[in-house]
């Protein structure tokens, strides 16, 4: 069976993904998104997660938010080093949201908008912060003072993701979690055929 498995740090980005994935993905892949208690807990029980699973056609997406660590990169090897022991690193492609999921909300305001219902919030997009907001520092709290505290973690994050634009380039990290979930399909897809 073609499968798309989602490793994530949280339960917020399980409930994006599974408003955002039914738009994007071909019938025949199908996905699964497995939610930790947080980054330590995702980082210990990765390589047996992945080692464990029991689809041979199964692809790994683990996705992770740098937080306040200075260097994604370094976040990034450490989780593709966790996918090398477990022995499928062929089958495992690692992004970070660079600085919380939050990021790619700011980057399409006009999805918050929609998926919030509050009027003229789109108007901000053009401000440096969210033509940019990967370098912010705490998009997390940048949404919540934005919409007046309606956005909460993972009721948002699910309607929110219903309304993101998989074509919006404002985010690089967003960009990247796209092209890596299209490429990971492309190879179940190519598998399958």
């Amino acid at each position: 069976m073609s499968e798309l498995v989602f490793l994530l740090e949280e339960p917020s980005a399980k409930a994006m993904l599974e408003s955002l994935l039914p738009r994007m993905l071909n019938a025949g892949v199908t996905f699964r998104c497995i939610p930790f208690e947080g980054k330590q807990d995702l980082e210990k029980q990765l390589m047996r997660k992945i080692r464990a699973y029991q689809n041979d056609q199964a692809r790994f997406i683990v996705l992770r938010d740098q937080d306040s660590s200075p260097d994604c990169t370094l976040v990034k090897r450490k989780l593709l080093d966790l996918c090398q022991q477990s022995g499928k690193a062929d089958r495992c492609m690692v992004r970070i949201a660079c600085r919380e999921l939050e990021t790619f909300y700011l980057a399409d305001l006009q999805a918050v908008e929609q998926a919030l219902e509050i009027t003229s919030l789109a108007q901000h997009q053009p401000s440096r912060k969210f033509r940019a907001p990967d370098h912010l520092g705490s998009p997390n709290k940048e949404l919540k003072t934005l919409t007046k505290n309606r956005y909460e973690k993972v009721a948002g994050s699910r309607r929110i993701g219903r309304h993101l634009n998989l074509d919006n380039t404002r985010s690089p990290s967003f960009r990247n979690l796209i092209a890596a979930i299209r490429r990971m399909e492309g190879e179940l897809l190519g598998a399958s055929a």
